[in-house]
Parts: structure tokens; C-alpha cells; sequence
């Protein structure tokens, strides 16, 4: 599948920051069909290790490939939304770079829970019987079942998925459900189920083993916060009052965190004392916000609005390629460390959109936590660092024509944000 090609009014409107119906479809399209790609390369190079695969586990990836077919038939739309799942990106690219043999296969246990996931949601019927090698049966967007005895036991009927761990230890019913919605029929022993971000379809992972790199995100490495310490509660309460800041602030942006993120992955806290929340976007995962639990509702909302312009700018180069390979790197305002090119060119765009949200903000409703007078000291911090930054962007020749193009569009939204303040007072 190829994604339509997008147009350049479509990618000036991207290039403003501003909420675009238009542009979320094209992203939306531009990622599934990347994701459709990536899951064909992960086929052929199983069919090509097949000598190097155990037939166990040539056998488990058939099955696991014919289910997550016949879900496909089944309910397209349902099967995308999960295709399209930020992990299921992660797991992509970790089983494309794995080592052949044990490697990979210890990499492609993790297609019998994307298969069972799937399946879930078109109400497709499942049997038979499963390895779990990790004792832990991932299915992404729904939850984790713990199987001891390395073993599940698959049946149920039309709507309705049992899944069992063959010692009996454990057990869940998943019934089918609208898309992005996660609700077992029954309880069950060993189910440790998502939970949704209040009022959105926006999941909170602290479950799934790709949600963070095993490295660790940051100068710091920072870990996945794990059950029981990824704070629910604390993140339900925040997240409902950042959304109310930002839809009385910017009712477009409010939306389109929604349109454009599927999860929050909670990070672990910090070694050290003080400073602002970690939070990052992963390339091979748009679509996922992993921060450590802001301060407050204000720092949460400013780190939507943020890490959204980072996943519609990670997905919006894969379709149209905005700069080429280069060693340059360069001064920022918001880091103390050189940056390349296209490290320059997502802090621009995402401190843009916050420049943008900040005038908003200042001349809005007076709001609690403190927005309007952060507003004031923030607005005009961001806009002269984005106008030095887009002056190293116009310069630089590691851009391609149609990343120029876009650099010229941001200074002049950059522009225009100035006279408005100015004419403001």
C-alpha cells in the first residue's frame, strides 16, 4: 500500500503547527501504510532465516500470521487501529534488527499477542494452543496475561476470546469492543488489563515491553515506570485538568492531541531533584507521549501540545522527506547541547506550536496554575529562540527542496505570531 500523495497546500498547513484535519488524514494514512511495509519486510525475512528458525517457531509465526489475516478480512478497520498501535511500531523495528536466529525468534513471540489482540477486535474465534517463552502473554492495546507455565490454551466463540494459561494458574475473556477501547467479559486471575486516559480513547501503557527502549530514554537512561508505580490515579486527575486548560485555551489543539496521540507511557522518576519532566517521542513509535508525571496540569498541557508536533513531524518526513543525512550540529536555545539538522527542525516546529499556544493563552481567559502569567514570560522566550533556530534552518544545506519549503512556511507563521503579539501590546 503506497499513501496518497500529499499535497503541498496540505504540508503548508503542517508546517504552521496548527491543527489540520487535512494533514491528520494524510499522517494517518502515511503511517499505516509505512506500518503495512514494515510488517511485509518482517515476512520475507522470516521466510528467508526460516533455516535458522526452530520449526516450533516457524510453525507459531504461520498460525500467528493466518489469525491476524483472517482478523484483517474480518474488520479492516478494527485490525488498523491496532497495526497502527506506537508499540506495534517499536516491535517492528526491534524484529527487523534482530540478530538472526535466537534473536529474531525471541522477537517474534510477540506476533501471538498482536494476532490475539487482533482478533479481539474483529470478534474473530480463536483455539488451539500457544508458546508464551517470556511467561508473560502480551496482547498491545488490551493488556498482559501472566502464563506461568509458558503455555496458553486459545478458544472462545464469535465476540468472545478465552484465553488460559495451560496449567490453569491464570485465565481472561475478552469480549469485542469499539476500537481503541480495551474491556475484558469476565475478570480473570493473572489479567492485568490498560486503562484509558478519562474522557479519551488515549491509553495509559504500563504494560507493554516495547513502550520503552532498553536502554532507557534520556541523559539519565530513564526507565518504564512499572505497575504498581506508573501512578494511575495521578495521571488520571492531571490528564483530565491539562485537556480542560488547553480546550478553554485552544479548543483545535485539545482536539488534535486527541487525534493524533494513542498512549502516555508513564517514565520512571528522576535520580536527581528538581528540573522539568523527561518526556519524548520515539520515531519507530508515533503516537506515544512517554514523559515522567508532570508537575501540574500546566506543564502537562504545554508537554501535549509539544510531543504532538514531534509525532506529526516524525511521520510527515517519512512521507515527504524534509532533509538528507548530514554531520552538522548547532546551538540551540532550549538545549545546551549541539543539535543536528533534523534535531533543529523538531525543536523548531515544537516550540513554534508552543509560541502559538502561548499568545493564545496570554490574551485568553484567565486560567488557573498560574497559565496566563506563564504565558506572558514564555511567549516571547520561545519566539526568539525559534526565530535564531529558523535562521541556522534557512542556512543549512542539509534541507531538501521541500524542506526548504517548509522551513519558509514556519517563519512565516513565526512572523505573523509576532505581529500579533505586538498589535496585542
Amino acid at each position: 500500500m503506497t499513501p496518497a500523495p500529499v499535497s503541498a497546500e496540505t504540508v503548508g498547513e503542517l508546517a504552521t503547527t496548527r491543527p489540520a484535519p487535512a494533514g491528520t488524514a494524510a499522517l494517518r494514512a502515511a503511517l499505516h501504510a509505512r506500518r503495512l511495509l514494515l510488517l511485509k519486510a518482517v515476512l520475507v525475512r522470516v521466510e528467508r532465516a526460516r533455516a535458522s528458525l526452530a520449526p516450533a517457531v516457524r510453525t507459531r509465526f504461520e498460525a500467528d500470521w493466518a489469525l491476524l489475516e483472517r482478523a484483517e478480512r474480518a474488520d479492516p478497520a478494527a485490525v488498523r487501529g491496532l497495526v497502527d498501535y506506537p508499540m506495534t511500531g517499536a516491535w517492528l523495528g526491534a524484529a527487523l534488527a534482530a540478530e538472526e536466529g535466537p534473536g529474531l525468534a525471541g522477537q517474534l513471540a510477540y506476533l501471538t499477542g498482536l494476532a490475539l489482540a487482533a482478533a479481539v477486535r474483529a470478534g474473530c474465534p480463536v483455539d488451539g494452543e500457544r508458546a508464551v517463552p517470556s511467561g508473560r502473554l502480551v496482547l498491545p492495546g488490551l493488556g498482559v496475561l501472566c502464563c506461568p507455565s509458558r503455555r496458553a490454551l486459545l478458544g472462545g466463540r464469535p465476540g468472545l476470546v478465552r484465553v488460559t494459561d495451560a496449567a490453569g494458574a491464570a485465565e481472561v475473556r475478552l469480549g469485542r469492543s469499539a476500537p481503541g477501547a480495551h474491556r475484558p467479559a469476565h475478570g480473570g486471575t493473572g489479567w492485568l488489563g490498560l486503562r484509558e486516559l478519562p474522557g479519551s480513547a488515549i491509553l495509559l501503557d504500563d504494560l507493554d515491553p516495547y513502550r520503552v527502549p532498553a536502554p532507557g530514554i534520556g541523559p539519565e537512561a530513564l526507565p518504564a515506570a512499572r505497575r504498581p508505580h506508573s501512578e494511575p490515579a495521578a495521571w488520571a486527575a492531571r490528564w483530565l485538568a491539562a485537556r480542560a486548560l488547553l480546550s478553554a485555551t485552544d479548543p483545535a489543539r485539545a482536539a488534535e492531541t486527541g487525534a493524533v496521540l494513542r498512549a502516555v507511557v508513564p517514565l520512571a522518576p528522576s535520580g536527581r531533584p528538581g528540573g522539568p519532566p523527561m518526556s519524548a517521542t520515539l520515531r519507530a513509535a508515533p503516537g506515544a507521549l512517554l514523559s515522567q508525571l508532570p508537575e501540574d496540569a500546566g506543564d502537562l498541557a504545554e508537554t501535549l501540545v509539544h510531543e504532538t508536533q514531534h509525532t506529526k513531524l516524525a511521520t510527515l518526513h517519512e512521507l515527504v522527506p524534509l532533509y538528507r543525512p548530514g554531520g552538522a550540529r548547532h546551538q540551540v536555545g532550549w538545549r545546551p547541547d549541539p543539535r543536528p539538522v533534523p534535531g533543529v527542525l523538531q525543536g523548531v516546529y515544537a516550540h513554534l506550536a508552543l509560541a502559538d499556544l502561548w499568545r493564545r493563552a496570554r490574551n485568553g481567559p484567565v486560567l488557573a496554575y498560574g497559565w496566563r502569567d506563564r504565558a506572558e514570560r514564555q511567549f516571547d522566550t520561545h519566539w526568539d529562540q525559534v526565530g535564531k533556530a529558523l535562521s541556522i534552518l534557512r542556512e543549512s544545506d542539509e534541507l531538501t527542496c521541500a524542506g526548504r519549503e517548509f522551513v519558509q512556511e514556519m517563519e512565516r507563521h513565526h512572523a505573523g505570531l509576532g505581529a500579533a503579539a505586538r498589535s496585542s501590546g
